[in-house]
């Protein structure tokens, strides 16, 4: 009962945060965890200690798959070169150089220090999307920071079991091993991901039911985790291939009803998640304190060097693949490399790592130093949500990459007009036909012809026309639609765009009534 009470109030802590977070114009994250942290400082609250599966297979899933989907395969072949040397080189590199610094500045052994430093090694997902949503971000910048975070995943999951296997046994695991183990846990994670997509595609493509939808939609996230888990794959990985493989065909096996609901439901869920995690974040780290050791006072400072090690790797290793992001430009940039820096923030995957570290090695003995590493992983998530979080908003404007309203509204508004004479070309080709008749053919012109100049909603007038008009007017959205793919394809559009106005042509559809 605690610990349910604890969940509802963070609700609603979350909710009023989340208000003034909107209000101010700040991340709500990093507003979160703030939160989190002072409530954990009133004298007289309880001690908050987070079970390793609450993260892991509760919260991670859906949170995960939500962020996949939210990244296009188009937009990810634009990306894939970076993503890759970004989600191998730099892991590892980020790991070694944690892990030789936590070996020269705490107590930590030698063991210990790598697993910290591939705890730390890779972005989060699920900060980098809450962060990113509320940025203006060009295509490029926002698809490379998202999947760097979705995909180094498997390589810091795989450094990580190998690490946690060589502290547990306080002595060597082999090494030669930890390529098998990438192919078992990337690629069985992948080849899990990949077929549940398949599956679900086709049951969705057989079913019309918005309840049958929406429950499938959030069951996915949890078995793709939970099968990818018991074949000893990456659960991560098998999330996001499932997410990514899925947007690519979410729009042709749902209607405009079922999208929106879908859409509504997600958006909920996605909120009470995030907003819980992130408190917690912020409520659990002076517990953590409570129990470290005396000789262990210093971690502050420990922290703050080795977040700033991870900004400084990231730096030295964005900047040569900024030119890869920014075509056309054959130099570095160091104002694309510091917002690919900035927006590298770590969050709740770090979390659920550390969580994920035995009490107990392999000899029955207590694993030294847990606690610490628990410390030192929430204290660097905690540094990058605030600090970083924060300010990402003024490093993207300073950086002078933010995409202005006005380059938004002529896209869309470019696209609106496409989309409009994709209609009129297609009631042309009906007129040919005669197959519909001419008064309802000029008010569906009239209607359309009034969008290149201003929106203008159908004629609602009841009269023996209203149902031919509403099939026709939906017929028209289907061309609409098919437009709308068209251009994003072509890379005429962007996917925030895209998104949009496929969320106008849905409310549009399903504001017109009927069967």
């Amino acid at each position: 009962m605690h610990g349910v009470g604890t969940v509802l109030l963070l609700v609603v802590l979350a909710t009023a945060v989340a208000v003034g977070a909107r209000r101010w114009r700040v991340p709500a994250p990093s507003v979160l965890v703030l939160a989190g942290l002072a409530v954990a400082l009133v004298p007289g609250t309880p001690a908050v200690r987070i079970a390793p599966e609450t993260i892991g297979l509760i919260v991670l899933p859906p949170l995960l798959y939500a962020s996949a989907e939210e990244l296009s395969l188009r937009d990810l072949r634009t990306v894939w070169r970076p993503v890759t040397a970004l989600a191998f080189g730099l892991v590892l590199t980020s790991a070694a150089a944690v892990g030789a610094l936590a070996v020269a500045l705490t107590p930590l052994t030698p063991a210990m220090a790598f697993v910290l430093g591939t705890v730390l090694a890779s972005t989060d997902p699920v900060a980098v999307s809450a962060l990113g949503r509320r940025l203006s971000l060009p295509g490029r910048v926002q698809a490379l920071v998202q999947a760097e975070s979705l995909f180094n995943d498997a390589t810091s999951l795989v450094l990580f079991k190998v690490a946690v296997a060589v502290a547990a046994a306080a002595g060597s695991v082999g090494w030669s091993d930890a390529g098998g183990d990438f192919v078992l846990l990337a690629g069985g994670g992948c080849v899990v991901g990949a077929g549940l997509a398949w599956l679900v595609r086709l049951i969705r493509s057989r079913t019309e039911d918005p309840v049958l939808e929406t429950v499938i939609a959030l069951v996915t996230p949890y078995a793709a985790y939970v099968l990818a888990e018991t074949a000893y794959a990456s659960g991560v990985t098998a999330v996001v291939v499932a997410g990514v493989v899925l947007s690519r065909s979410g729009h042709r096996l749902s209607d405009a009803r079922i999208r929106l609901q879908l859409h509504a439901v997600y958006a909920v869920v996605v909120f009470l998640l995030e907003s819980v995690v992130f408190s917690l974040i912020g409520l659990q780290l002076p517990t953590l304190v409570r129990d470290l050791s005396k000789d262990a006072g210093l971690w502050p400072l420990q922290a703050l060097a080795i977040a700033a090690v991870l900004v400084g790797l990231r730096v030295v290793w964005t900047l040569p693949l900024s030119v890869a992001v920014r075509p056309g430009r054959r130099r570095p940039s160091w104002r694309v490399a510091s917002v690919l820096t900035w927006a590298g923030t770590r969050g709740v995957m770090p979390l659920a790592a550390a969580l994920a570290i035995p009490l107990t090695a392999d000899d029955g003995s207590q694993l030294p130093g847990r606690t610490l590493v628990l410390v030192l992983t929430t204290a660097v998530v905690v540094f990058t949500l605030v600090v970083q979080g924060l300010s990402l908003a003024g490093v993207v404007n300073r950086s002078g990459l933010a995409l202005e309203p006005e380059h938004t509204e002529r896209e869309e508004s470019a696209t609106r007009d496409s989309l409009t004479r994709a209609g009129l070309g297609h009631l042309d080709q009906l007129a040919d036909l005669e197959a519909v008749p001419d008064t309802v053919l000029d008010r569906m012109r009239r209607s359309l012809t009034a969008r290149l100049d201003r929106p203008a909603d159908p004629d609602g007038r009841a009269d023996s026309e209203v149902a031919v008009y509403r099939e026709l007017r939906r017929e028209v959205i289907a061309v609409q639609n098919t437009e709308l793919r068209r251009l994003y394809d072509e890379h005429r559009v962007s996917s925030t765009t895209r998104r949009k106005l496929q969320r106008d042509l849905d409310l549009e559809e399903t504001g017109l009534g009927g069967a």
